[in-house]
């Protein structure tokens, strides 16, 4: 059987202007694979917990004190549990609460002459760790926005240096993508 590509379209909820990816992912990747794909295609650094949300149940990494109820995300792949049109939800950093929404946009035939996963699309720079989830990104923005904001000094030497939450690069992520996932 030919391998599967879906075309996902990942879009960070609660941010405006959207900050979204289009990636192109093998079916047969595992959810640990796509939380990868996901980290770095959206400018993250993997350095707080994730779940994935598909119809109702939770993936992610268990929990080794059984209080978090999740199904191992190494046990399930793409092409088991979604299908084109599909929509799930991806959660980064339980105190930030980053949520992405993801759509099954296509499933297609890989391509032999192409390299999977790679980044096609996307807008606007992810927002930095640790920022205090969408509404602390907002307050971020307003104040890099405006140079007489009493906060403006402070956030522009708190985020990276060159921040610009405008850019994006997609043949960057993609080949982040193709080296790491």
């Amino acid at each position: 059987m030919p391998r599967q590509i879906f075309q996902l379209r990942i879009s960070l909820s609660g941010v405006r202007p959207t900050v979204w990816r289009r990636v192109l992912v093998p079916g047969g990747y595992t959810l640990d694979r796509v939380h990868r794909v996901v980290q770095h295609a959206m400018g993250w650094r993997d350095c707080r917990l994730h779940s994935f949300e598909i119809d109702g149940v939770q993936y992610g990494e268990p929990d080794p004190d059984g209080e978090l109820a999740v199904q191992d995300e190494l046990d399930v792949r793409l092409d088991a549990v979604l299908g084109k049109g599909s929509r799930f939800h991806y959660i980064y950093d339980f105190g930030d609460w980053w949520e992405h929404d993801l759509l099954v946009e296509d499933v297609f035939v890989a391509d032999a002459d192409e390299r999977y996963p790679t980044c096609l699309d996307g807008e606007r720079a992810g927002p930095p760790e640790g920022v205090g989830g969408p509404q602390g990104y907002l307050l971020v923005l307003t104040a890099l926005a405006h140079a007489d904001h009493p906060e403006h000094s402070a956030m522009r030497e708190w985020v990276a240096p060159g921040f610009d939450p405008a850019a994006f690069d997609a043949g960057r992520v993609a080949t982040l993508l193709r080296h790491f996932c």
